[in-house]
């Protein structure tokens, strides 16, 4: 690939590679997840604040991640929330988020997913996100498309902000969260609805497949948007990463359909998005 020193037939084996060790991820965080559920307990400690979880699934989970890559790919580095790591320099990073929507977890929700992206020089270049418990597998090569279980992605046509479905995502910490609910507040009269799903890859994923028109979050983490941010874009989302847009804070993640961005990201400096 053009700029990333990634050739197609490479791209393909990271988006394999990836979907591969999302899926056995996935399986091992579900059966946790039906453990719990029928009464078994898991582990759980506090990260940021008392509302930013990690079990124990979170960390057996990246441990998987982290052994299978080592023996498919021996020597590329990994990043993952929980291990942390650091970037290669001019080789492929994996950027792994082994439970994104850890509190939809603990609280039975189904709403939490499996994300593995393979970066090259902080650009995500294939990707996966796996949810455990519906099963869907999201993958995208960039510049090759992305797919929902094998069919291709598309985003939605809408072009009036006024008729258009808007996913959110809310800080750990309280005081910027009271911030955000303001910025909210004043969104929500100008689009037909507001979503909180409370997993940024899958609002992502959610923006691809047309599900969504846009989404907006403050304070993601690279694993947050590594692997979704790429399917979004490969389905024609208009894409904004941290540190791409000063007029709507400088950790602010945006995707939407083209037919609405100009004017929901409008909408949202307006709100005060940068102040947030």
């Amino acid at each position: 690939m053009a700029g990333v020193g990634v050739d197609e037939a490479m791209l393909n084996d990271l988006k394999d590679t990836a979907e591969q060790v999302a899926v056995e991820a996935a399986h091992l965080v579900r059966t946790a997840w039906v453990r719990m559920r029928s009464g078994g307990e898991v582990a759980v400690d506090t990260k940021s604040a008392e509302t930013d979880v990690v079990t124990a699934v979170d960390r057996e989970s990246e441990e998987l991640v982290r052994a299978r890559l080592e023996r498919i790919r021996p020597g590329e580095p990994v990043l993952g929330e929980e291990g942390g790591g650091e970037a290669a320099a001019g080789g492929v990073t994996w950027v792994v988020d082994p439970i994104d929507g850890t509190v939809n977890f603990l609280y039975g929700l189904p709403t939490f997913a499996v994300s593995i992206a393979a970066q090259v020089d902080g650009v995500s270049v294939a990707g996966a996100v796996v949810e455990p418990v519906s099963g869907r597998r999201w993958t995208a090569v960039r510049g090759g498309g992305s797919w929902l279980d094998g069919d291709r992605l598309s985003v939605s046509a809408a072009d009036r902000l006024d008729l258009s479905l808007v996913g959110m995502g809310f800080s750990y910490a309280q005081d910027r969260r009271v911030r955000q609910g303001k910025l909210t507040a004043d969104l929500v009269g100008r689009v037909r609805d507001i979503r909180r799903r409370g997993a940024a890859s899958l609002d992502l994923c959610a923006v691809a497949a047309g599900w969504l028109d846009g989404y907006f979050e403050h304070g993601l983490h690279r694993w947050d948007w590594a692997a979704g941010a790429l399917v979004a874009q490969e389905a024609g989302a208009t894409v904004l990463l941290p540190g791409e847009a000063a007029d709507l804070g400088e950790d602010a993640t945006f995707t939407a359909s083209p037919g609405i961005a100009a004017e929901l990201r409008a909408a949202l400096a307006a709100g005060g998005a940068a102040e947030v």
